[in-house]
């Protein structure tokens, strides 16, 4: 009796695990790298690094940064990447990421189809992002120029007005001058005549 229910059980749980291999059948084209993280891990942490405090992103990043140190490769050298690809907080870098990006992409053969989607989707962000601010300082430094020229030509007005304005003062002030001299010269000539 022990011995039947011994083999039924065994042969349930063989079931279940035969069944369990149908369900589930690898991706194809997807080397089975063991290690490798799925997307669901990248993603959590790329959340938490946009949406946590300063000390989270800080801690993150330094867990990113010392596993790419310590141990180099596709994996950590791709989340440390994501990491510095993701913009919001005080250590995001985009070219070092487009640098690093490029760099793991050029071993695919080491890693998942979702690793390297998620290294080329990446990639391409971040040249968007550099392209984006690179056109945002050259914008914000020629508005600069234009600013600074439009306030240099408005000195340059406000000047010449003001020394139009001393001339002006200058003349008045000498007619106002002539115009007393000719009075008083008029007031002795009336007191001279009979």
């Amino acid at each position: 009796m022990a011995l039947t229910i011994a083999l039924l059980a065994g042969c349930a749980q063989t079931k279940d695990f035969m069944s369990g291999l149908r369900k589930s059948p690898p991706a194809q084209g997807d080397a089975g790298i063991l290690g490798a993280p799925d997307a669901e891990q990248y993603l959590q942490e790329l959340q938490s690094l946009a949406a946590g405090d300063p000390a989270t992103q800080a801690e993150i990043y330094a867990d990113a940064r010392s596993g790419a140190t310590l141990t180099p490769g596709p994996q950590t050298n791709l989340r440390y990447a994501l990491i510095l690809a993701t913009p919001g907080h005080s250590e995001s870098d985009p070219e070092q990421a487009q640098s690093m990006l490029r760099e793991i992409l050029t071993q695919t053969e080491l890693m998942t189809r979702t690793e390297i989607a998620l290294a080329t989707i990446h990639l391409k962000s971040v040249e968007t992002l550099i392209v984006s601010s690179s056109e945002a300082r050259r914008l914000r430094a020629s508005t600069s120029r234009a600013a600074e020229t439009q306030e240099a030509a408005a000195a340059q007005r406000l000047a010449t007005v003001e020394a139009e304005n001393r001339r002006l003062r200058r003349e008045l002030e000498e007619a106002e001058n002539k115009l007393e001299a000719i009075t008083s010269i008029e007031r002795s000539i009336r007191e001279q005549e009979p």
